[in-house]
């Protein structure tokens, strides 16, 4: 019976024993830094991959452009309250319509457009969105205005010949033009009211609701004044009801260029802390960064435990004591003697022999029973049949034929080896 390896330990306070412990303590630590630089290795791609990922989804959300807080007659939406229809039918008739979102943008492009004054026409949805420096810088561009639900306050700013009569007019149901603007009279009953105004002598009102009209146009210092009470002529849900869509392009076909001014609504900001302080750090990133990092997180964690699910090697440290192959060799060998399994322990040393053996043959990894008795045969003065018989032929029966197998066995290479 062999017996278990054991760990022999030195006197205290002798030089052999402090070098074991040093050696020791070096192996340790050189298996721990081995150990860290495999995990190293291992985890520095998903690492990297994961890193770059959050960075690029952190860098998507925080320079992404901020949803639009007013769609309401917007040329890009193609809800039912934008304009996107009636901006492609324009756009499929040869006129140049340019969506803008800021009053300085539009006054830029108004500028840049190639035609005689005035030719161009700026339309500006919603106008009491905009400051009272914006309109008054509006008011005085180079081009024809057309003003969907202006109230009393752009007015004044925009056409202050015009008042506003009601603003609760009744609004979504046909009204006839009864006017003398061709393009209304050609375009028929149209959605009208909403806002309703008050017009002076020279202005031409059309769509009357409760006796005042809610389209207005005049002429004044070079340049045409409209002003339509409702946006639902214009819109994607009803532009396609009543005479709606002929009104809206008969009312917009003076002039080639079209800028299109869809203001934002001016947020209040709070007041700054008492100290002066602005925020800053984590809290200028929007919650959904946080959600994403959040999710990131999470793959993360999964990640490192599919990875770490083997954690370390059964044992941690080397053994104190090396075994000897001939102490190994027996202990298999009483271990097959115990079980009776000659027929395994047979069946190993053929194997072995025949591993050695097939590469000095010349022959590959599962090369037939022929073609090696046929080799060896030609190199040892056994035939070919006794070959057979010993590294093919049955299990030995007891422990003397056991031994006796073995013995043919390293006789017979011997043979081989030495032709």
């Amino acid at each position: 019976m062999i017996a278990p390896p054991t760990r022999v330990r030195p006197d205290k306070g002798s030089t052999a024993g402090d070098d074991a412990a040093e050696i020791l303590a070096r192996r340790g630590a050189d298996w721990q830094r081995d150990r860290l630089t495999s995990i190293w290795r291992s985890a520095r791609a998903p690492l990297a991959v994961l890193t770059f990922v959050a960075v690029g989804v952190i860098a998507i959300v925080l320079l992404a452009p901020a949803a639009k807080s007013n769609t309401y007659l917007d040329p890009a939406s193609a809800d039912s309250a934008g304009t996107k229809a009636l901006v492609d039918i324009l756009g499929a008739r040869g006129f140049r319509v340019t969506s803008l979102y800021g009053p300085a943008d539009a006054l830029a492009a108004i500028g840049t457009a190639p035609s005689t004054r005035p030719g161009v026409t700026l339309v500006i949805t919603r106008p009491d969105l905009l400051t009272a420096a914006q309109r008054a810088q509006l008011g005085r561009a180079d081009a024809d205005l057309f003003l969907v639900e202006p109230g009393a306050i752009s007015l004044r700013a925009f056409a202050p010949a015009i008042t506003v009569a009601d603003t609760n007019a009744p609004f979504g149901t046909p009204v006839d033009p009864r006017c003398g603007i061709a393009g209304a009279r050609l375009a028929g009953s149209a959605d009208a009211g909403e806002i309703t105004y008050h017009r002076p002598s020279y202005a031409t009102g059309c769509y009357p609701v409760d006796g005042h009209p809610s389209v207005v146009r005049y002429d004044r210092g070079g340049r045409t004044i409209t002003v339509l009470g409702t946006g639902l002529p214009l819109s994607n849900g009803w532009l396609a009801l009543e005479g709606n869509a002929a009104l809206a392009l008969n009312l917009l076909n003076a002039h080639r260029v079209i800028v299109w001014l869809t203001p934002e609504p001016m947020i209040a900001r709070p007041p700054p802390p008492a100290g002066g302080s602005k925020n800053s750090g984590p809290s200028l990133i929007p919650g959904a960064a946080w959600l994403v990092v959040a999710q990131l997180c999470v793959a993360l964690l999964l990640a490192a435990i599919w990875r770490a699910r083997r954690f370390g090697p059964l044992i941690s440290e080397e053994l104190p004591l090396v075994v000897r192959a001939s102490e190994t060799v027996e202990g298999h060998a009483r271990l097959y003697q115990s079980r009776r399994a000659r027929d395994r322990a047979a069946q190993a040393l053929r194997d072995d022999m025949l591993v050695r053996m097939r590469p000095a043959l010349g022959l590959v990894s599962g090369a037939p029973a022929d073609a090696v008795a046929d080799g060896m045969a030609s190199r040892s003065r056994r035939s070919r049949q006794e070959i057979l018989t010993i590294i093919y032929g049955p299990a030995p029966a007891t422990d003397t034929d056991l031994v006796k197998l073995a013995g043919q066995l390293d006789e017979l290479e011997r043979e081989v080896r030495s032709q």
